[in-house]
C-alpha cells in the first residue's frame, strides 16, 4: 500500500500492522531477549558477589593465621607443650627482655609468674634467668629481684644463674645479683649502677612565642618538675636528694648480691658500663659463657621457657602503642 508524502510529493510504502506484527514474531520479541539478557547480568552479579565474599573470607582467615603465627599463639601450636618436655631433667629458664616495666613483656608481673612456675616445676636442675635488658622502672627491678629471693628460699636446692646476652645493665643488672652466679659474653655490657632523671626546660622557649604558661597547684613544690616552669636550688637539692638515695639503695642490693667477689673500686658504681671481660675482673660477674656452656658445664640438654608469652592481641597492642607511649611518658622520672 501507497501514499504520497505531502511535504516532498514522494510515494511512501506502508506496512500493515498484522504483517509488522508478524516480521517482529518470526524475529524474536525485543521484550524476551531484554529480558534474557537482563537475567544472565544478574546472575553473573550473583556470581561475582559470591566469589568476592569467599575471597574476602579466604583473606581474612589467612590474616587472622598471620597474626596468629606471627604474635605468639601459632608458636603454642607448632612447638611441644611444657608438660610433654618436663618429664627429663633440664634447666628452668625464666627470660627478661626488654625495658623492665610495669606494662611490659618485663614486668614484674610477668616474670614472676615464670619464676614461680620454673621453681616449681618437677625435674628442674637449675633455675636461668636470661636477661637481655638495658633498664627501666627501679619499681619493678626491685620487685623482680625480691621475688628471686624469696624463691631462693622456699627452694634452697636449686641453683640460680644469671645468663647476660648482650645486655644486662642498670635495672637488668639489679635483678641479676639475685642469682648465685652470673654468666656473661666477653662482649656483653654489664653493670651501669646508678640513677638517671632527664628533662628539659622550655620556659624561655614559651616566653619568645608569646605564650603564657598558667598552673596551678596546692602545694608550692607540687610543679617543680613542669618544664615550662623555673627550678630553684632548693628544689634541685631535693631532687638530687632523691636520686642518691635511690642510687644508694641499688648500691645495696648489689653489694649484699656479690660480696666480696666485687673488686674494691668505686668506679663501679659510678653508673660506668663494662664488657664482660672487664666485668669479670671487676667481679660484676663470676665467668664468661652462655646459655649453651651452661648446658655444657650442668651436662643438662635440654631447657624450657617458663615464661608467660603475651597474648597476640597484646602484641600487637604494645607494637602499635609505643610511639605513643613514649612520646607520653615522663622524662623526669627516675630510672635505672
Amino acid at each position: 500500500m501507497s501514499e504520497q508524502d505531502p511535504w516532498t510529493g514522494e510515494m511512501k510504502h506502508t506496512v500493515p500492522q498484522q504483517e509488522t506484527a508478524s516480521k517482529v514474531d518470526k524475529t524474536g520479541a525485543p521484550e524476551q531477549w531484554m529480558q534474557a539478557w537482563a537475567k544472565e547480568v544478574l546472575l553473573e552479579q550473583r556470581r561475582a558477589r559470591r566469589g568476592r565474599l569467599i575471597g574476602g573470607t579466604l583473606r581474612i582467615g589467612m590474616t587472622l593465621l598471620i597474626l596468629l603465627l606471627v604474635f605468639g599463639s601459632g608458636k603454642e601450636l607448632l612447638s611441644p607443650s611444657e608438660d610433654s618436655a618436663a618429664g627429663t631433667a633440664h634447666l628452668a629458664v625464666v627470660d627478661i627482655r626488654g625495658t623492665i616495666e610495669s606494662e611490659g613483656r618485663a614486668s614484674a608481673e610477668r616474670v614472676l609468674q615464670g619464676a614461680r612456675r620454673a621453681f616449681n616445676a618437677p625435674n628442674v636442675e637449675a633455675v636461668v634467668l636470661r636477661i637481655n635488658s638495658p633498664g627501666g622502672s627501679p619499681v619493678q627491678a626491685g620487685q623482680i629481684h625480691d621475688g628471686i629471693l624469696a624463691l631462693r628460699k622456699q627452694h634452697p636446692q636449686l641453683p640460680v644463674y644469671a645468663v647476660i646476652e648482650d645486655l644486662g645493665a642498670s635495672g637488668g643488672y639489679y635483678i641479676a645479683v639475685a642469682a648465685d652466679t652470673i654468666l656473661a659474653d666477653r662482649a656483653s655490657l654489664v653493670g651501669s649502677i646508678g640513677v638517671v632523671s632527664g628533662g628539659f626546660g622550655f620556659k624561655e622557649a614559651i616566653n619568645r612565642l608569646g605564650i603564657e604558661r598558667r598552673v596551678f597547684t596546692s602545694g608550692n613544690n607540687k610543679a617543680f618538675l613542669d618544664p615550662f616552669s623555673d627550678m630553684n636550688a632548693e628544689q634541685r637539692e631535693f631532687w638530687q636528694e632523691v636520686l642518691d638515695s635511690t642510687h644508694q639503695q641499688f648500691i645495696r642490693v648489689v653489694k649484699e648480691g656479690r660480696g666480696e667477689r666485687l673488686a674494691d673500686n668505686p668506679e663501679i658504681f659510678s653508673g660506668l658500663v663494662w664488657n664482660g671481660e672487664l666485668a669479670l675482673e671487676q667481679g660484676l660477674i663470676d665467668e664468661l659463657g652462655s646459655m649453651f656452656t651452661l648446658q655444657s658445664r650442668l651436662g643438662v640438654e635440654r631447657s624450657i621457657n617458663y615464661t608467660p608469652e603475651p597474648s597476640p592481641w597484646e602484641r600487637l597492642e604494645r607494637r602499635l602503642g609505643t610511639a605513643i607511649k613514649t612520646a607520653l611518658v615522663e622524662l623526669a622520672a627516675p630510672g635505672f
